[in-house]
């Protein structure tokens, strides 16, 4: 059976009960999408008894991130696999280093070996853009925060990576927080309604609105929305909203950000730093697998 660590302690206190849930079908449809009806390759050289031993190796420096997945993943094929973990989520790693060593049925390591990767690439290379992002912006105060830009079916996942790289959550979807955008105040005719259509329905929720120019954060302040986006606004832009809005609300600074230019914006006093890239354009982080079959069983 999988030996249990606290390796995954990050893991299991960020999903509830019904995430692990979901988590563990994607996978699982993950596994379906790349099996089908068998692995004909090895299922035609590799003893269905063989029993094999791999190494999760890091090949380039970074933040890794979804190491729980290979659990999951395995426990999809079968029961009797073991893994004996040298890191864990959050861990900054160098080439070379081995993160797993897992025991098993060969055919199983070799079914789920690429899914295992593209979650575990895809992830750790979040979580090591984000880190880069945080760690461009100290010793300001402002949060590195994501998006809703994510690859469907697997936000839940990615923005676990952000946190795991010391970012934090935005919005999980349209139903958890308000954000009125540059679209809803077009259509409703301006700032001021727009928030007071939102007042009236959704009373209980966050409300965020989004500001172009200094004169839409003047209008949005007087109706007290928790959060005022700065949609790609200039430093010193920024800098005259700081000193406008005084803590009245959050300020999130968004758009035109990367790493040669977050921590100017961090420097203006902004509370928030939303950046889509963390999770559209994170490049994936080189890991591989090294399954060796055991010599009896070849």
């Amino acid at each position: 059976m999988a030996k249990k660590t606290t390796t995954h302690e990050t893991f299991e206190k960020y999903f509830d009960a019904q995430e692990k849930k979901h988590i563990r079908e994607l996978v699982a449809v993950a596994l379906d999408e790349d099996i089908g009806t068998g692995d004909v390759t090895t299922r035609s050289i590799i003893p269905a008894k063989a029993q094999a031993k791999a190494r999760l190796l890091a090949k380039q420096k970074g933040i890794v991130c979804g190491l729980p997945l290979a659990e999951i993943a395995l426990s999809v094929k079968t029961r009797k696999y073991k893994i004996t973990w040298h890191a864990g989520d959050g861990e900054s790693v160098k080439p070379g280093q081995v993160l797993a060593e897992i025991e098993g049925p060969a055919v199983s390591l070799l079914e789920v070996e690429r899914v295992l990767l593209n979650y575990l690439q895809r992830l750790s290379g979040i979580a090591t853009l984000t880190r880069q992002f945080v760690e461009a912006v100290k010793p300001h105060k402002a949060a590195i925060m994501d998006t809703r830009k994510t690859t469907p079916l697997c936000r839940i996942l990615e923005k676990y990576a952000v946190c795991i790289g010391g970012g934090k959550n935005h919005r999980f979807g349209l139903y958890d927080q308000v954000l009125i955008k540059d679209n809803h105040i077009d259509v409703a005719g301006g700032i001021e309604e727009a928030i007071r259509r939102v007042r009236r329905k959704n009373s209980e929720l966050l409300i965020e609105v989004e500001a172009r120019t200094l004169d839409e954060v003047k209008r949005a302040i007087r109706f007290r929305p928790e959060i005022i986006l700065l949609d790609n606004m200039t430093p010193a832009q920024m800098k005259k909203a700081v000193a406008f809005v005084q803590g009245k609300a959050q300020l999130e600074a968004s758009g035109g950000v990367n790493l040669k230019t977050v921590a100017k914006i961090a420097a203006t006093g902004v509370d928030r730093i939303s950046i889509g890239a963390l999770t559209h354009s994170a490049p994936a982080m080189d890991l591989s697998l090294k399954i060796q079959v055991d010599s009896e069983n070849k």
